[in-house]
């Protein structure tokens, strides 16, 4: 993996992260919000962040950062298909 790689999926975690410090303990962001607060551009290349959004995200639930949802339940990547949000773990 290249270091701007390594660099970017930092981003998206610090991201993640900082977008859920943000908002109430229950509350839950989108992928799009977090694309949208690291890409540094007025157009919408935010878009092409979507997928390595997805991938910080997943790497955060394995570390037990964070939950990813479905319809308000949490779901595993395998069964993750469509929209998705991300959530602090119930506790």
């Amino acid at each position: 993996m290249a270091e701007t790689d390594r660099e970017l999926d930092r981003q998206l975690q610090t991201a993640i992260t900082r977008l859920l410090d943000r908002r109430a303990d229950t509350a839950s962001i989108c992928p799009s919000d977090v694309a949208r607060e690291v890409y540094d551009g007025d157009d919408d290349g935010w878009r092409a962040l979507m997928e390595p959004v997805r991938r910080a995200a997943w790497r955060l639930v394995a570390a037990g950062e964070v939950e990813v949802t479905q319809g308000g339940r949490p779901v595993m990547e395998t069964e993750a298909r469509g929209p998705l949000r991300i959530r602090r773990p119930r506790r």
